[in-house]
């Protein structure tokens, strides 16, 4: 009998064809004896006399070999075709394969080659850019096709959605065949929804709300009022540290048994949205016991250190306390020079009185010295510009304090990346030390091209360059042009930190500034006066201390005031009745020769965004060094910020001034003090108002005249008043504002909001002379009044500059040689062509006459405070900075002009 056993072993997706069915001849036992078990024959061994391949397009066909053991001359059995079939599997270079002339000996590998992609096309996908799920996948164009691939890439972009939050997208992979055995490679990708965090259950807790725990939570429900936050959306690696901050939570109010027995996230059956449930063991309440010191460092007195300890016995036990204690002590050390000083509690729990005593152990140590500095990633940067400002030398003793100062004063440059840290690694010895500062560079030159609108000067085009690290060095550069209806400026800087090596700065600046003051009429808004100024500054500084510097100045500048030519009268002369006595005082060209000084303290961890510290400063200028104008103008600044956690910063800032005038009188009713050097409240600085909104103005307030009867009233339409600021010699302002964090997405659209109230005025000035007095009409000895109770006012004489009043003449006078009809003159009757005197002629002139009516309403302002509270919001957008507030003003005083929004986009704020 013969048995058949099949030769060739099909793989998977892939048949052995040509394998010929070899057969086998069963051993038969010899007659008279048992029965035994047959005995198969060797399987025959063949030997390879030819060896070709067929099919390869690309590939050589010695490469395809190469990746099997086959060669022409070695034996071969069915198990040996069988591990080239796997071996050319494996090598993932072919779609289809197969092994013929077994029979024979002239074996022949038959391959179809894999395609080679010609592209990878993402559909569908918005949420997730091309290049961030590109730079992820591994098919990529002019690469071998292979399915096994297209399963990884698919995984792999799925994941990429998960870790978003969108646990239902769904990624489809096709495939569109091309000649010349090419692919393009197609997914199709839905994204689906963002999973949200429906509700967090917790289960186990009964000394504390669940409203309280979600709270301490990274993770938060999703709800309408958290549409800007990502903290709504589900993330497995933020579950794990949500429990942590539950156990933070519980430690640091007493609970120190406290565990979570189990965490679980349910995605709901829809895949929107994850329902997370915490069970939690709450345990019992714990007390301080005795808090100690055990020092082994000899400078330390073991008492006074628990003493200075923020934990005292009795009090609920705290773990965040604990943290803090460690590293205050660690700090105190790294005060005495003590950098690698190992601070470790000791917690002695007693269940039965619920107390926990602790012991800080300080271990023995050698006061440590700094070895080396080390300045690593600074490319562009001098290593001299980072080195200056650390504060601890090499050799000098090891000192904490100095090298967190040092970090702040790093950061300050605005020249590296954000949280810098000076790591402290060991030296050669036990007793030395290496400061290593990691620097990252960022971009310290900017180039801004911007047009935007401002609700202060309308449009605006604005082209500045800076470079505050110019060639490494940290000096500053800079350059700007700034357009605008009302303003125009120029202006030129250089700033050098560090005069030859020396802690001396020194700048200087030149400028030429073109601003238009204006008001207005209406919701037309007009020039009043123009001022025209052009003068350079030079600058020096130097510091007293490592928080207290000086710094003195000097300046020339050269100041042209205008009106606009509507002002002025025929002959020449300023028109009180248009511009205003106030404004006509003030024309004129004058220099400004001003030397002033600055005294500064600074301790803000980041001159750029601070967050905590403090910065006082208080300046004088004194206008008199020559030139025409002398003044004393003194100023005062301060700030303090503090954060207070989770991204909250509050800050508190004020400042004041007052100007003293050098000279003499400058006439009745001219304040000795210039109207372009006086101070001015409102917006920007002080949300809540207008621009030059708060402080001394006047209102005009035009008479409206009925051409039928003569009759006058007071026009009661604000729109039409004449609103000028007059400006102030004492002003004070302060402001309270809370920073608000928002979710990291809000954070990269560089987001910063922010709420507070703000309290200032702005007062002192002379009382200006009335531009024009009229008189009220009294008729038979009775005072005349108007209907709506305002003075009915009799018309004024026009006068020439020499008090004579003006006429003009109603027809041609016959007697004279030129037509005089409509001519000004001085003549009641006739005409003079002198202009006063010599009158010829005969004609009965009309006296002129004043009819524009206008009441000034002054308000000189008051030190009362004006307050108002705001909500803002700065944004780094594309277009450039933008700062848009909403402010009410709750405590006004009588002129004041209150805005409810201001904005400014593609200018400073």
């Amino acid at each position: 009998m013969k048995t058949v056993r099949a030769g060739a072993i099909l793989l998977a997706g892939t048949m052995l064809s040509g394998v010929p069915v070899m057969a086998q001849t069963a051993q038969v036992a010899p007659t008279g004896g048992d029965a035994a078990a047959p005995l198969v024959a060797p399987q025959p061994v063949r030997t390879i006399k030819t060896l070709r391949v067929e099919g390869a397009q690309r590939i050589e066909p010695e490469t395809v070999l190469s990746y099997t053991k086959l060669r022409v001359g070695i034996p071969y059995t069915a198990e040996t075709l069988d591990q080239a079939l796997k071996d050319l599997q494996a090598s993932e270079l072919f779609a289809d394969f197969s092994i013929s002339g077994v029979e024979t000996g002239d074996i022949v590998l038959r391959v179809r080659e894999n395609p080679i992609i010609n592209r990878v096309i993402l559909e569908g996908n918005k949420r997730l850019k091309e290049d961030k799920i590109k730079k992820e996948i591994k098919l990529a164009p002019r690469q071998i096709f292979t399915r096994t691939a297209v399963r990884q890439d698919v995984a792999r972009i799925v994941e990429l959605y998960r870790r978003q939050g969108r646990f239902g997208a769904v990624v489809d992979p096709k495939m569109v065949n091309l000649d010349q055995n090419r692919v393009d490679v197609v997914f199709e990708i839905s994204e689906g929804p963002k999973s949200k965090v429906r509700q967090i259950n917790i289960i186990g807790n009964e000394k504390f709300s669940d409203d309280e725990l979600r709270g301490a939570m990274y993770t938060k429900q999703s709800r309408w009022f958290r549409f800007l936050s990502s903290a709504t959306s589900y993330d497995q690696d933020r579950l794990a540290a949500d429990q942590q901050k539950l156990r933070e939570f519980y430690l640091s109010n007493g609970y120190a048994d406290f565990r979570v027995t189990s965490a679980v996230a349910e995605l709901t059956p829809d895949k929107k949205d994850f329902i997370i449930t915490y069970v939690v063991e709450e345990g019992p309440r714990y007390k301080f016991g005795d808090v100690k010191v055990d020092s082994q460092i000899r400078d330390f007195d073991n008492d006074k250190l628990a003493a200075s300890l923020p934990m005292k016995k009795g009090d609920w036990y705290n773990a965040k306390l604990v943290e803090t204690s460690i590293e205050n002590l660690s700090q105190t050390a790294g005060l005495f020079g003590y950098a690698f000083t190992d601070v470790n509690p000791d917690f002695q729990r007693d269940k039965d009185t619920l107390t926990m005593s602790i012991t800080f152990n300080i271990a023995e140590a050698k006061r440590t010295y700094v070895e080396r500095i080390e300045i690593n990633g600074n490319t562009q940067t001098q290593d001299k510009v980072v080195r200056r400002e650390i504060r601890v030398a090499e050799g000098d003793a090891f000192n904490s304090f100095q090298v967190r100062r040092s970090q702040d004063r790093i950061n300050s440059l605005g020249f590296f990346q954000e949280k810098l840290e000076i790591k402290q690694t060991p030296g050669s010895a036990p007793d030395r030390l290496v400061l290593e500062t990691n620097v990252e560079e960022q971009s310290t030159g900017s180039l801004q091209l911007s047009a935007g609108y401002s609700s202060l000067e309308r449009f605006i085009i604005q082209a500045n360059i800076t470079q505050r690290n110019f060639r490494g060095k940290g000096q500053e550069l800079r350059a700007g042009v700034n357009y605008s209806a009302y303003s125009k400026s120029i202006e030129l800087g250089f700033t050098e930190p560090y005069v030859f090596d020396k802690n001396v700065a020194l700048g200087v600046d030149v400028f030429r500034r073109d601003y238009n003051s204006f008001n207005y009429l209406g919701t037309t808004r007009q020039t009043t006066y123009s001022q025209v100024s052009t003068g350079f500054q030079v600058r020096a500084g130097v510091p007293l201390t490592e928080y207290w510097s000086l710094s003195g100045r000097y300046g020339l500048t050269y100041d042209q005031v205008g009106l606009d030519s509507s002002f002025f009268n025929a002959d020449g002369s300023c028109n009180f009745q248009q511009a205003g006595r106030y404004l006509c005082d003030s024309i004129g060209n004058r220099w400004t020769s001003s030397i002033g000084y600055s005294l500064i303290y600074d301790s803000l961890n980041s001159r750029l965004r601070p967050t905590a510290g403090h910065r006082f400063s208080f300046s004088q200028d004194f206008a008199g060094l020559g030139g025409d104008v002398k003044y004393i103008r003194t100023r005062a600044e301060g700030a303090k910020f503090k954060g207070l956690g989770k991204g909250f910063v509050f800050s508190i800032l004020g400042e004041g001034g007052y100007i003293h005038s050098l000279e003499g009188s400058r006439g009745p009713g001219i304040d000795p003090v210039r109207i372009v050097d006086r101070f001015y409240l409102g917006e920007p600085q002080f949300r809540g108002f207008d621009i030059r909104g708060v402080g001394p103005r006047v209102l005009r307030v035009p008479y409206i005249v009925n051409p039928t009867d003569g009759t006058q009233a007071r026009d009661t339409d604000r729109q039409r008043f004449v609103d000028d600021a007059l400006g102030g010699r004492a002003y004070y302002l302060a402001r309270a504002e809370l920073e608000i964090p928002l979710g990291s997405g809000a954070r990269e659209m560089g987001l910063r909001p922010s709420i507070y109230v703000q309290a200032g005025s702005l007062w002192g000035v002379t009382r200006p002379l009335p531009s024009l007095t009229f008189t009220q009409r009294v008729v038979n000895g009775v005072p005349q009044f108007n209907k709506d109770g305002s003075k009915t006012l009799d018309p004024l004489p026009i006068k020439d500059k020499d008090g004579n009043q003006l006429y003009q003449v109603p027809t041609n006078d016959a007697t004279t040689a030129d037509k005089t009809a409509g001519q000004t003159t001085t003549c009641p009757t006739g005409y003079s062509t002198t202009g006063v005197g010599g009158c010829v002629g005969t004609s009965a002139n009309i006296a002129l006459q004043n009819t524009n009516y206008a009441e000034e309403q002054f308000y000189l302002g008051t030190w009362k405070p004006r307050v108002s509270v705001g909500v803002g919001v700065n944004w780094n957008s594309p277009f450039g900075p933008l700062r848009i507030d909403l402010a009410k003003a709750l405590v006004t005083q009588p002129g004041d002009d209150p805005k409810l929004i201001t904005f400014n986009v593609g200018t400073q704020f």
